[in-house]
């Protein structure tokens, strides 16, 4: 039975030139038949959604821990934003809107509990053995610890997600063999691209650079959102950004009187829009002086073509200013950062003292047998996949005090 793949949903928008071609896939480490019905990208953003990663991104924290209240961002509402403007954004520049939105929907997989928190307590217990790399230990749980399907471990997805994930920030090798990010390329990643090479001197698709700025764009929004509902930020510090300060003019002359929720929410509508279309006018900018005319032409292009321009740069770098004094490093976040660092250090050494108090570890019956490096590795698996409640129910089960994170 032949069937027509625009008729059965596979999109019937014109791809551009340089977008990725859903049909001229790089394949998958371990091959498998076409669907008859589905993209291969399609099939990547399917199986990202129904894995247990995806679902524990509920539970998980942005910025403010899931006891401060119902209505703060988690690490799944921040990633359905940050997919619903990597597909605004690759629909105005003709790309793969799947690929753009399975790269988001994965970005944050490797997160662990209690947000950055968590990531720098177990980069410091791992340290003697390669660290802790969120954007590594999403790759580990694509390839290595979904453990759903008989063929392979891992999801099997296609080299061009797999490559958006580890590379949606940049190239993470320089074209003289140095790590572009300061520190070394973490450990995960090299062995992977060992077996299947992801090519990490090159720029990732623009799939993957939309769903990368998309990131910036919902958590540069969001997180004022959040602060000003949680009273760290306030309307009157807004106005150290000349860019907030002008739409907070706008809204308020446009609206006297506004109810403080509305007027909020028109500040941010405003500030995704700008930015968006920011970065629309950048890209198509860039395309135009750059022509590419393949996917690969983007991946040997010597910047990023999906990016701010240089004057929301600017106000880019003057948010994230305002959010890392204002909240980031406000006394009580940095209060309740330090609690949650500590409940995690427990757990790890807890762990490490007796691999048989992880319950349900896939391989807890051979770990207490390894080596010391490679338990933990797993045990830093183990809390990484954590949310944040099973963390402190666990060391509440575990240690006679727990620490409060309200």
């Amino acid at each position: 039975m032949t069937f027509d793949r625009y008729a059965l949903g596979f999109g019937a928008g014109q791809r551009a030139i340089y977008a990725s071609d859903p049909w001229a896939t790089r394949g998958r480490l371990f091959p498998e038949p076409e669907s008859p019905t589905r993209s291969d990208f399609q099939r990547d953003r399917d199986r990202i959604v129904h894995t247990t990663a995806f679902r524990r991104l509920k539970h998980k924290t942005q910025v403010f821990i899931a006891a401060d209240g119902d209505h703060y961002r988690t690490r799944l509402t921040h990633t359905i934003e940050v997919a619903q403007i990597a597909r605004a954004l690759a629909r105005a520049l003709k790309l793969d809107e799947d690929l753009a939105e399975g790269v988001a929907l994965v970005h944050d997989f490797g997160h662990t509990p209690f947000g950055h928190t968590g990531e720098d307590a177990l980069h410091e217990v791992l340290e003697p053995f390669g660290g802790f790399d969120h954007n590594a230990q999403s790759l580990r749980i694509v390839t290595k610890l979904e453990r759903r399907y008989a063929d392979f471990d891992g999801l099997n997805l296609t080299w061009e997600s797999l490559e958006g994930l580890v590379k949606h920030n940049g190239p993470l090798i320089g074209p003289t063999g140095e790590c572009t990010h300061g520190d070394d390329v973490p450990r995960p990643i090299l062995e992977y691209c060992a077996v299947h090479d992801l090519e990490l001197s090159s720029f990732a698709s623009l799939e993957a650079q939309v769903a990368a700025i998309a990131d910036d764009i919902a958590y540069n929004t969001h997180d004022i959102d959040d602060g000003l509902r949680s009273g760290y930020l306030e309307f009157e510090m807004l106005e150290e950004v000349p860019f907030l300060a002008r739409l907070m003019k706008e809204v308020h002359d446009r609206y006297p009187g506004l109810e403080e929720p509305r007027f909020t929410h028109e500040i941010m509508r405003r500030q995704i829009t700008a930015m968006v279309e920011d970065v629309i006018g950048y890209a198509q900018q860039a395309i135009h002086d750059e022509r590419p005319e393949s996917a690969d032409d983007v991946r040997k292009a010597h910047r990023c073509l999906a990016t701010f321009s240089e004057e929301m740069a600017v106000t880019d770098r003057q948010i994230k200013k305002l959010l890392f004094s204002r909240i980031y490093r406000h006394p009580e976040v940095m209060r309740v950062r330090a609690n949650a660092a500590s409940i995690l250090t427990d757990l790890y050494h807890a762990y490490m003292d007796d691999p048989q108090l992880m319950q349900g570890h896939y391989w807890v019956d051979r770990i207490a047998t390894m080596p010391e490096s490679a338990r933990a590795r797993h045990v830093g698996d183990y809390l990484a996949g954590m949310t944040d409640n099973y963390a402190i129910d666990t060391h509440r089960r575990l240690f006679d005090h727990t620490p409060e994170l309200r």
